[in-house]
């Protein structure tokens, strides 16, 4: 675990693995490296050199007050393959990370061996971000000064209702999260990222093995968006999960991580 730097700033990063097929992964709106969890990253690690990285301001990185994009957050993405001297990696972003991943892969084509698309949002006519009654829960845990309830709430809105009774679910995500806090200002300047997104008209220029993921019960970005995605990328192939919330590699990471490994071997299996 280390940081390197990228335009100036530096990133943590945490590698692991003992594949030979490098894997970038892209985490989304106030998620560290911690939060792809341990049961996920370690179904990656047998068939995959794994990178998780903290976004700039974002848990071991360093810190930032100015605003920044989307594309800016690719650019650092792209610095990162550049500093691991990866000229080329399968890229996996979720939520806002996979708007980062959508952006690094239109800036870069060349550089992606599979693009994974999970639990994300493009922009555009036909989209939807979070819909209000899950920006109210938000909005009222971060508001009450209460931080067991902000990760309550946070919990709840990021994983289905099934999953969030599942008997110590919830403490596994509220060490996760306690163990490094997203600063709130943070957040928000991820927000104005997030709100000045649109990929849409550009999606359909890509030509890279794309998969998309989606749970059918995301209270964060609904699974419409899912479904959009992958009928603006040619050739791409969407995989629902169903009764799976925002957060499925979380809720399903022997699945997820399946997935994934699967994209990569079929991709291979086109270029060979």
């Amino acid at each position: 675990m280390s940081h390197l730097t990228v335009g100036g700033r530096r990133l943590f990063h945490q590698r692991r693995g003992t594949g030979d097929e490098p894997l970038l992964l892209i985490q989304g709106m106030s998620g560290t490296h911690l939060a792809w969890g341990e049961p996920f990253v370690s179904e990656l690690e047998g068939a995959f050199d794994v990178v998780a990285y903290d976004h700039r301001g974002i848990g071991r990185s360093d810190p930032v007050t100015d605003p920044f994009t989307i594309q800016e957050l690719a650019a650092d993405a792209a610095g990162l393959l550049d500093e691991l001297g990866w000229e080329t990696a399968h890229v996996v972003g979720i939520s806002m990370g996979g708007m980062v991943a959508q952006e690094l892969a239109l800036a870069h084509p060349e550089r992606i061996r599979t693009l994974t698309l999970g639990c994300t949002y493009c922009g555009g006519e036909g989209s939807e971000l979070a819909p209000p009654a899950t920006i109210e829960k938000l909005a009222a845990g971060m508001q009450s000064g209460d931080r067991e309830l902000a990760i309550r709430n946070a919990f709840e809105v990021n994983v289905s209702a099934a999953f969030a009774r599942e008997p110590g679910a919830f403490d596994a995500f509220r060490a996760m999260a306690k163990s490094l806090p997203a600063p709130v200002p943070v957040i928000m300047l991820q927000m104005q990222a997030i709100a000045g997104h649109d990929t849409s008209a550009r999606l359909p220029s890509l030509e890279l093995p794309t998969l998309v993921v989606h749970g059918d019960e995301d209270a964060m970005l609904p699974v419409g968006n899912g479904r959009m995605i992958a009928s603006l990328i040619p050739g791409s192939r969407l995989e629902i999960l169903t009764g799976v919330g925002h957060m499925f590699w979380w809720e399903q990471p022997v699945r997820s991580a399946e997935l994934i490994r699967g994209h990569a071997r079929a991709a291979a299996g086109r270029m060979a």
